[in-house]
């Protein structure tokens, strides 16, 4: 039921941390893939690590036209388009995003844009190209356990807190609007995954002490991002048909947790 063969898939965010992963498990599954990333040696190494079975682009995903061109790509290269994974987004704690009152205007601007504008840009075209081919097909897209279940004392970022929750609103506003059309939306929202963005938390051994609490599931540890996998391919496929408009929350225990 969770199997991809025959399927054409684009990663917007998939040469490193968990758009990587989600899509070498794609491949494995039996997808082609289309990957998106900015860094133009993380393309490179993305590119052979997924072999023949993946294209891989460089583009920022912040450009409206980025989304648009991989898709195009996909169409091109494997004669297909059946879903899009937004997984692009970081951190904007080092460009001024942090508690409310110390959040810079710079620092809202960009945080908003590097997590919501980009994922608005990449679903709008996977809409749009979806209508098009009358076919129906899924978006799953990043949110973060931040966007509903707040961690204040380690991870006050409010901008980055509010662009995952709207991440959650405009998803379940599509997955309404386009169920008819059986166009999918759905969300995953990890806690803390160990990833380039949280480089921070992971050597803090203070934020480790939390964690080991606050996600005491396998040990209490950090994430990996194939922990997300399993759920991404579901998504993907046909397994998931009957199913849109929810958050899956891979977290490890966090939101049922206190963390004390």
């Amino acid at each position: 039921m969770s199997k991809l063969p025959g399927k054409v898939l684009v990663v917007i965010g998939g040469t490193t941390g968990i758009g990587l992963s989600a899509a070498k498990a794609f491949v494995e599954a039996g997808a082609n893939v289309v990957v998106v990333g900015r860094n133009p040696d993380n393309v490179k190494a993305a590119r052979r690590s997924l072999g023949d079975s993946a294209k891989s682009l460089a583009g920022d995903a912040t450009g409206p036209g980025t989304a648009k061109t991989a898709i195009e790509t996909a169409l091109k290269t494997f004669g297909g388009f059946h879903g899009l994974y937004h997984v692009a987004g970081g951190s904007g704690r080092g460009e001024g995003d942090g508690p409310l009152h110390e959040i810079t205007d710079a620092g809202w601007d960009f945080t908003i844009r590097l997590n919501l504008t980009s994922l608005f840009y990449s679903n709008r075209a996977a809409a749009r190209q979806f209508l098009k081919q009358r076919t129906g097909g899924s978006v799953l897209n990043m949110s973060s356990v931040l966007g509903f279940s707040p961690s204040p004392r380690h991870f006050a970022t409010h901008a980055y807190a509010a662009a995952k929750a709207a991440v959650i609103g405009l998803t379940k506003s599509a997955a309404a609007c386009y169920a008819r059309r059986n166009i999918r939306f759905n969300v995953l929202a990890p806690a803390l995954v160990a990833t380039p963005m949280s480089r921070r938390a992971q050597s803090d051994l203070e934020i480790l002490r939390f964690i080991a609490a606050r996600q005491p599931l396998d040990g209490g540890r950090i994430g990996r991002p194939e922990d997300l996998d399993a759920a991404a391919v579901y998504f993907m496929s046909d397994g998931s048909r009957f199913v849109t408009g929810q958050i899956v929350a891979v977290d490890g225990g966090w939101c049922v947790s206190e963390g004390v």
